[in-house]
């Protein structure tokens, strides 16, 4: 096997930017995840620790626990005999995992028009703002970011911690899933228009609505990844 981070004939080295030593502990995991978010480390791509480690500039020790943590999310998997390999998922698995984050998100939606505080909705909507101009130039990992943050605050303005936690170690699986549902313009211009709806629905106190749009923006997510990976020479599934 070659020490490369990516273990494929047909792939180059992916360029991975360096760790800040200032940095080196607690945001290793972070990085890590971002990475794979943002398919700078593609599903199916084997980490080599000594080619992680100097291009990041770490030591092996938080490396090998920045991977523990990303197995149990399931971003990666780690074989005694091979080693540790960005994680992928099936067809199924990606319909299914979609289909519960819909539902979970949809009761979010509901509890949140019902418990959300002015403070939390201004922070909520400064977001939408924010990521619409990222969007209006173009940055997706900007206009992401800030799609995310929306998201998780609505769950957290649904005051339920059960809800919340499985709502959280879900979502780890689908991020990268997410980031590339907005690929395709046409895509990235619905989602952006559900957020418009959302933010309409979550000013309105409309619990039922904003669950309605939710359900939706999350299979619509799954249908654009799973007719995404259909097309032939695309990128393998998360």
């Amino acid at each position: 096997m070659q020490n490369a981070i990516i273990g494929q004939k047909e792939k180059a080295a992916p360029l991975v930017p360096k760790l800040e030593r200032q940095r080196l502990h607690d945001t290793v995991v972070d990085h890590l995840r971002n990475l794979i978010v943002e398919a700078v480390l593609t599903p199916g791509t084997k980490l080599n620790e000594r080619e992680l480690c100097e291009t990041l500039g770490i030591s092996r020790t938080p490396l090998r626990e920045a991977l523990k943590v990303l197995a149990a999310e399931g971003l990666i998997e780690i074989s005694p005999n091979r080693g540790a390999s960005v994680s992928k998922m099936s067809e199924t698995e990606i319909w299914e995992t979609f289909e519960l984050m819909s539902g979970l998100e949809a009761m979010s939606g509901e509890l949140a028009c019902e418990r959300i505080t002015p403070v939390e909705l201004a922070e909520i909507k400064a977001l939408h703002y924010a990521m619409l101009a990222c969007k209006a130039q173009n940055d997706l990992p900007g206009y992401y970011s800030r799609n995310q943050a929306i998201h998780d605050k609505i769950n957290d303005a649904a005051r339920n911690s059960v809800l919340r936690q499985t709502y959280l170690g879900l979502n780890r699986r689908l991020k990268a899933l997410r980031f590339k549902s907005n690929f395709q313009p046409t895509k990235w211009d619905s989602a952006a228009h559900d957020h418009d709806e959302m933010v309409k629905a979550l000013e309105a106190r409309d619990g039922k609505r904003l669950a309605a749009i939710l359900r939706q923006h999350l299979l619509d997510k799954r249908d654009a990844v799973l007719s995404a990976a259909a097309v032939p020479g695309a990128e393998p599934l998360a």
